[in-house]
């Protein structure tokens, strides 16, 4: 048996259409039940089976579905296959013309009460949010995703919770992001809840926040259950996802190679699927594991054939985050105007809210830039908005370095004191509680 509506629902819907259609209660009951029964049923006293439904529909004239949920399965079916396509339209990056979409289905699913359709409508426009920058406007379309689903089972909620964790993520929020999806996966672990896509969609989700911590080995664990699930999903797309987010910690244990692979694995599961932003945030990986291992010319190929992708399908944040790492490759070229000029048009783009860590990045360049043209105030003044973006975002990876280049700055130019200080804040951070632990990790999977 079906969604189903309560009798009393029923009983309603069944008076009215009875109503509509002008029949007495004995021509709607009769051969196989009583006026009586009809009546107590349009009351909402009984529960009516599945045979005294089909029956009623049968002499109403609608389906069984409709009777039974006031929803049409034929409805149902095209709103789904209409979901599938404006999932398809986000996919090729034209997340515009998907939110569109989404929003006109999110429309008529509310107004025929169809609540996994709505979460269904919400949670894509959440993704355009995602690409598009509007990180506040994502963060209530994943919610209240998250409501319509109250009732679900929780590996049901996981593709919102997570979509919440990654609009805080990405504003800056680390320790809240991390906060969530270590939450989620302590309570699906500890539930038995064992539903591999939706533990494979928490654990590769987690190892951003977790590197950008510095907390690696909490991000080399989620990648290895990462790693034993994938064999168990069914969803090429979420296992292409974990490759590349998988690549990241191995790129920080120094195993370039198997990054590279990981990352080639993903890319190909991406073409198939014809996935264009992911496959552009896979150029973009492969440039970053390029110039990690000081190959820049290929580094820049990679970066630039990302950036392109992703300009032209306007994802305006993901843009941002792909030129500040294509402006530390030309720098490291010798080509320190090109990158400056490239920094200062991405931070127009980028705000505390709205890509710290990489607004950060791109203000700890701009110093580094300065500094080697000598211009010691200018490049103070970028280290010290840096620092103020890490420490809000709770970036620790990053902070210890960037205080060692501004404690670095203070000591050439006389200030020992001021110097001392930076050098102290960075060894705070890098021991600070919560940076490399995060308190107690959460339940293992089964594996």
């Amino acid at each position: 048996m079906g969604e189903r509506d309560d009798p009393g629902t029923i009983g309603r819907r069944v008076q009215r259409l009875r109503t509509e259609r002008g029949l007495t209660q004995r021509q709607l009951a009769e051969p196989v039940y009583t006026p009586a029964y009809i009546s107590t049923l349009e009351s909402g006293r009984v529960r009516p089976s599945d045979d005294a439904l089909r029956h009623l529909a049968e002499r109403l004239g609608v389906a069984f579905d409709e009777l039974a949920s006031g929803h049409s399965a034929r409805l149902v079916t095209e709103l789904r296959l209409r979901l599938t396509e404006a999932q398809r339209t986000l996919a090729v990056g034209e997340a515009e013309a998907a939110a569109e979409q989404y929003a006109g289905l999110l429309g008529e699913a509310e107004t025929h009460d169809l609540a996994a359709e709505q979460a269904a409508a919400l949670l894509g426009l959440g993704e355009c949010a995602l690409e598009t920058g509007e990180l506040p406007a994502g963060r209530r379309y994943f919610e209240r995703a998250e409501a319509c689903l109250a009732g679900a089972p929780l590996p049901a909620r996981v593709p919102a919770l997570r979509g919440r964790a990654v609009a805080h993520y990405l504003a800056g929020e680390l320790r809240y992001a991390v906060y969530l999806l270590e939450s989620t996966l302590d309570e699906l672990n500890r539930g038995g809840l064992h539903d591999p896509d939706a533990l494979l969609l928490l654990y590769a989700s987690a190892i951003g926040p977790y590197m950008d911590m510095g907390a690696h080995a909490r991000a080399a664990q989620a990648a290895e259950f990462a790693l034993a699930l994938a064999p168990q999903s069914g969803d090429p797309a979420l296992v292409a996802r974990m490759h590349r987010s998988v690549a990241r910690t191995l790129v920080a244990e120094g195993r370039l190679a198997e990054a590279d692979a990981s990352l080639a694995k993903a890319a190909e599961l991406y073409r198939g699927l014809q996935l264009r932003t992911e496959l552009a945030n896979c150029h973009w990986m492969r440039g970053y594991v390029y110039a990690q291992d000081g190959r820049l010319e290929r580094a820049e190929e990679e970066l630039r054939r990302a950036l392109g992708m992703l300009s032209d399908k306007r994802a305006a944040l993901y843009s941002s985050q792909v030129a500040v790492e294509l402006a530390d490759v030309l720098h490291r070229r010798g080509r320190s105007d090109e990158a400056a000029a490239l920094l200062h048009d991405v931070l127009g783009h980028l705000s505390p809210e709205r890509g710290a860590v990489h607004s950060a990045a791109a203000h700890r360049l701009l110093g580094i830039i300065a500094e080697d043209a000598r211009r010691t105030e200018d490049a103070e003044e970028h280290y010290v908005r840096a620092l103020s973006l890490l420490e809000r975002a709770g970036a620790a990876g990053d902070l210890a370095d960037l205080c060692r280049l501004l404690g670095d700055l203070l000591r050439r130019t006389g200030r020992v004191e001021a110097a001392l200080d930076a050098y102290r804040t960075g060894l705070g951070h890098r021991t600070a509680p919560g940076t490399t632990t995060l308190g107690p990790a959460p339940a293992q999977p089964p594996l």
